[in-house]
């Protein structure tokens, strides 16, 4: 094959040939320098363990910390010049730092890898954004919990199959959404604490033979404990995965309420005003208020999702230890953190500025036959009457009301006696949306007591 030919297929990007290609293959500076600050914390408590364990002088260590600290001011400001030949933030970092401190800066690697080095400098980032995470789902819930006080008492139709079912309040149905975002928070901390293990140390996959003193290293970097395994420590990325798939049943959540604010501000709905921050119009429509935002969330999941299942498929066939194929870890977990948080953030600000229309939310919740079940309820309880016949008897009902184009409490008690002769007057106690909400006081029930209830233990919660 010909150079002319062979230049061809590399195409006009690579020119240069099969050392350019494999340049840009190999190269992860284009992303990893985001994990700068992390791989510079790991260094520096790398150097002061070094020092206090007799490895390396103290004169050394303090150059080093003083170099590393100078290296991260350059990279904070913008002044730092980034190199794809030499791969990655580790190396550009110590290249950096030897070009300002000279020879001690070929010391700060002893009794480590960059396959310890890389698994630390991407626990401490994926740790950095579970606290992120665990920020943004709190004010989150809080936004919910305040819109839940504020609407504890008004009704609304609760759904299933999209199809009105019975009434419940606008607080019930804000906590359903405490709840799940409270699980998510509760995975975000569970997940945090069990990677908090540190894996430096454990060199390029078997330990060392220095005698390093990781507790120290561990305790400098905020981590419980050194991992027990220097083969898992440098191959795991658990960490990752856990953050990819916490992230991703968290978004789901995001996305299951952002398809109902997209649905409630509609015209046809009418049950929630979203603020102008939060929304656009139309560019030929003048009426027009789009939920662009909740639809954008809405989206997010799909990016979320695809990173979850692709670092799944990047470690599914790796053998013990470390592999290049790791180095594909990043940019999913990257922007996977970045559209989470950018839609917890949303979707907080979307919370706390909507306005829920108590009109609109009432009238509804009396459409649509939503006290059936409790004139089937009260049969029951009354008249003693098994749920299955009861049932016959409301959807009898029903459909006389329906034909008549008029709700159950319209009917008169003779209308319902005709379909069982046992009712009595007594059923128009139950047959209100009002009241009707107000007697699911079962534990998590909808009734205003229960929700005020609820709200109190999550402001004890949150505190």
């Amino acid at each position: 094959m010909t150079d002319k030919t062979s230049n061809q297929m590399w195409g006009g990007r690579f020119a240069a040939g099969p050392n350019a290609i494999m340049e840009a293959i190999n190269a992860s500076i284009g992303f990893d320098q985001r994990m700068a600050a992390q791989d510079i914390a790991g260094s520096r408590a790398h150097a002061a363990m070094l020092a206090a364990t007799g490895v390396i002088t103290d004169n050394d260590a303090e150059a080093i910390r003083e170099g590393l600290l100078t290296v991260l001011s350059e990279i904070e400001s913008g002044s730092f010049q980034f190199s794809t030949a030499l791969e990655d933030i580790h190396m550009n970092v110590e290249a950096r730092l030897k070009e300002i401190i000279g020879e001690p800066a070929g010391r700060l690697h002893t009794g480590r890898s960059r396959n310890d080095q890389v698994a630390t400098d991407f626990k401490l980032w994926v740790r950095d954004q579970f606290d992120a995470a665990e920020k943004g789902l709190l004010a989150l819930i809080k936004a919910l919990v305040d819109q839940a006080e504020a609407g504890a008492d008004w009704v609304m139709p609760g759904f299933t199959h999209l199809q009105t079912a019975q009434p419940v309040t606008w607080g019930h149905h804000m906590m359903a959404y405490v709840e799940m975002f409270g699980r998510d928070l509760s995975r975000v901390r569970d997940a945090r604490k069990r990677m908090n293990e540190s894996p430096l140390g454990s060199a390029a996959l078997a330990g060392t033979s220095f005698p390093i003193d990781r507790e120290m290293t561990a305790k400098a970097l905020g981590f419980d404990r050194p991992t027990a395994n220097s083969l898992d420590a440098v191959s795991d990325r658990d960490f990752a995965l856990e953050f990819l798939s916490v992230a991703s049943i968290c978004a789901m959540h995001l996305s299951r309420f952002a398809e109902e604010l997209v649905i409630w501000s509609s015209a046809q709905f009418r049950f929630v005003t979203l603020s102008d921050r939060f929304s656009t119009g139309s560019s030929i429509m003048p009426q027009k208020k789009n939920p662009d935002a909740a639809e954008l969330i809405r989206a997010k999941v799909g990016r979320i999702f695809g990173a979850n299942t692709a670092l799944m498929m990047v470690m599914k066939g790796l053998p013990l230890a470390y592999s290049k194929d790791m180095q594909e870890d990043k940019e999913q977990v990257f922007d996977a953190a970045d559209n989470w948080m950018l839609a917890l953030a949303a979707m907080e600000g979307m919370v706390k500025d909507m306005t829920g229309n108590r009109e609109s939310l009432a009238a509804a919740a009396g459409s649509g036959f939503s006290t059936a079940t409790d004139l089937a309820d009260w049969m029951v309880r009354v008249l003693k009457v098994p749920f299955r016949d009861a049932h016959h008897v409301t959807g009898a009902l029903v459909a006389m009301a329906e034909g008549r184009g008029v709700d159950l409490p319209d009917l008169s008690l003779e209308d319902m006696k005709s379909v069982h002769e046992g009712i009595t007057e007594d059923i128009f106690t139950v047959l209100g949306v009002e009241k009707s909400v107000n007697s699911r006081m079962s534990y998590g029930g909808t009734a205003p007591a229960q929700v005020r209830a609820q709200v109190a233990r999550w402001k004890e919660i949150l505190g």
